[in-house]
């Protein structure tokens, strides 16, 4: 089960990148809901909702469980957090699509939502940066990444407003 674990919280080996794994990471997430939602047309909101709501509780035991394999408190290795964070916006966009609330080229969303993502969890404003210095755990790993992630999803939300 622990190689499972890890192999879950380094995005299947992503993590074990030497140069900003958690930046590619993000974009590989970025390009894969691109493709499922805008290329292959997967629209199911409700399944990506509770796809993303048993990864984000699972990540927990995950991180935990693998956090012993990396002897640090933040191993750099594990980027499930940065999937989860990236994935927040993108979901919204999902919503936004389907409810006819964007006003301008999707890709454009898409490439801002990476954007606005790596800037929060790069520059850490709080809370980002609570959970990051607070919680030296598998919880604060997850949690500053969720908190970029909202930040990213509440940018986007404004964007698509039609004024």
């Amino acid at each position: 089960m622990k190689k499972i674990n890890v192999l879950l919280s380094t995005f299947f080996g992503y993590g074990y990148l030497t140069k900003i794994p958690g930046t590619v990471t993000s974009a590989v997430t970025t390009v894969f809901i691109y493709i499922a939602y805008e290329i292959l047309g997967y629209t199911d909101l409700k399944f990506s909702i509770i796809f993303f709501i048993l990864l984000f509780f699972y990540s927990f035991y995950a991180v935990k469980d693998s956090e012993s394999e990396f002897k640090n408190k933040d191993p750099r290795q594990i980027v499930i957090d940065e999937v989860l964070g990236q994935s927040m916006p993108l979901i919204l966009l999902l919503y936004l699509n389907q409810t006819n609330q964007i006003s301008i080229s999707i890709e454009i969303y898409y490439i801002l939502s990476f954007v606005f993502f790596r800037f929060f969890d790069i520059l850490k404003p709080f809370p980002v940066s609570y959970f990051d210095k607070n919680h030296k755990n598998y919880f604060g790993i997850i949690m500053d990444d969720i908190m970029a992630g909202l930040y990213s999803m509440i940018l986007i939300y404004f964007m698509s407003l039609k004024f």
